[in-house]
């Protein structure tokens, strides 16, 4: 199990990654300006307005993965209609573990960081 406090900490160990955990316990984190993890925000409706989600957040991920994620471990990963085409997975962070949210955030800063981020980085 994963809070938002460890949530933050994974992602910002990575590279060059800034965001954090907002007062409405929003988050949101990125590299070199691009989106590695999100708030999960759903409508309740067609057409209602978004809202957060706690406990859960959109991890970057290459639709392979997402697929491998969706169909092998379905009570930790997920999907909605807005999601569904888009290289992101939804991740429930009560059934995950650190090392393996760890593991997706890394995966996802080496899809998303810009060539010159991952050279000055060349470990990650």
């Amino acid at each position: 199990m994963v809070d938002a406090k460890e949530m933050e900490t994974l992602a910002l160990a990575l590279p060059e990654v800034t965001g954090g955990v907002g007062e409405n316990g929003q988050l949101g984190f990125a590299v070199g300006g691009k989106g590695l993890a999100w708030a999960y925000l759903a409508r309740s409706a067609p057409k209602a307005r978004r809202e957060l989600v706690p406990g859960v957040i959109a991890v970057r991920c290459a639709m392979e993965t997402k697929e491998l994620l969706l169909e092998a471990a379905p009570d930790r990963f997920f999907t909605d209609d807005h999601y569904r085409s888009y290289p992101a997975v939804l991740v429930r962070l009560s059934e995950i573990e650190a090392d393996e949210l760890a593991g997706l955030l890394k995966q996802a800063w080496k899809i998303v960081a810009p060539k010159p981020i991952q050279k000055r980085h060349p470990g990650v």
